[in-house]
């Protein structure tokens, strides 16, 4: 018998490195709604007042940077003038240029737009097909959000931390052992009231079967959470990258998501390796699959496809399944209508998961 405790973890929309991918997210999607083609690598940081924009955008339709970067921020909650990032008061720096002539013209032919890995995962122990940890520590650090925004809970702030360790047997979960939340809050907040609503209404609420009085429950460890965001902390874009994805459960092939239109295969690879994976359980090949897909910059064919099922289940049959999938980058930003504005709702609590995006059906 294989017994072992996973721990994995979430980020709040609040979380400075988020505040930067859901900027990023934010510029793609503008691109995108105005010209489905646009090519879009866009990089930020945020850091007190300021939000530092980079990268590389070609594309038929013009965006105002300065309004889509503060209308993100406002979104998130950012919006209070005495503190030194919020909405109205950031500077916004640009620093973008187009996509260089000699990876356009590996992706004009259809070609992936860099080398690269990518991986996807999908396993039977939770209703999404992900792996537990990970999605229990999404569901805290979403629902922390939802009660801040709807004003239940007056005295959330925008940025927080979750993690959740689960213990296993053979594989399968059998209890959560450890929760986690570190929330900002305001500065007339006590600990002992952050603690009850944590212990006695979020974690109850939120792990539903999951949770029972043997769980241990960490609040706020270092004492106070008071200054958060990026008044606090820098923020950058793609720095969240095992949070985006299976909480390290699966691998990661190392490229970032968020900023990155589908031309980009860290993004459409990832994200149809995930669909293959769910495939592959769904149809019952497999308990638990990882796929891996490889790139070289200018070539659509993939330079190697392999599914891993751990060993368990039939690989045979899901070898032989994985390979009627067309892997090359214009196929699988058709196959799952990648090039519409949809990448704001990917951003924050994970990009695997989430019902009504075409990777999870």
């Amino acid at each position: 018998m294989t017994q072992y405790t996973f721990t994995s973890e979430s980020v709040s929309e609040g979380h400075p490195d988020k505040v930067s991918d859901y900027i990023a997210d934010s510029i793609l999607d503008a691109h995108l709604a105005g010209d489905p083609t646009s090519r879009v690598a866009c990089e930020v940081m945020c850091k007190n007042g300021k939000v530092i924009l980079a990268g590389e955008i070609t594309s038929r339709t013009t965006v105002d940077y300065d309004a889509v970067t503060r209308q993100a921020i406002r979104e998130i909650g950012y919006t209070d003038p005495a503190e030194a990032f919020n909405a109205d008061g950031v500077q916004v720096l640009q620093f973008i240029s187009k996509q260089s002539p000699d990876i356009a013209m590996g992706v004009d032919t259809g070609g992936a737009g860099d080398q690269g890995i990518m991986f996807g995962y999908a396993s039977d122990e939770t209703e999404e097909l992900m792996p537990l940890p990970v999605q229990l520590a999404h569901k805290l650090s979403r629902r922390l959000a939802e009660l801040r925004k709807s004003g239940a809970q007056s005295w959330l702030r925008p940025d927080a931390k979750t993690q959740v360790s689960v213990a296993y047997s053979d594989h399968v979960p059998t209890r959560v052992t450890t929760v986690l939340v570190s929330t900002q809050h305001a500065a007339d907040a006590s600990q002992a009231q952050i603690r009850e609503f944590v212990s006695g209404c979020l974690c109850p609420e939120v792990l539903g079967s999951w949770f029972g009085p043997d769980v241990e429950i960490l609040v706020n460890p270092t004492g106070q959470f008071i200054e958060g965001g990026p008044s606090a902390d820098c923020g950058v874009t793609g720095r969240k990258i095992i949070v985006d994805s299976y909480g390290g459960m699966g691998r990661h092939g190392g490229g970032a998501f968020s900023g990155k239109d589908p031309s980009k295969v860290d993004r459409s690879g990832a994200y149809f390796g995930r669909f293959v994976a769910r495939q592959v359980v769904k149809k019952g090949f497999a308990k638990r699959a990882e796929i891996q897909v490889a790139y070289a910059i200018g070539r659509a064919e993939p330079v190697s496809v392999r599914v891993d099922t751990f060993g368990a289940g039939d690989g045979r049959g899901a070898e032989q399944f994985v390979r009627s999938f067309d892997f090359r980058p214009d196929a699988m930003i058709e196959h799952l209508s990648l090039r519409k504005p949809i990448y704001k709702q990917t951003t924050n609590y994970g990009h695997f998961g989430k019902k009504g995006m075409t990777w999870e059906a």
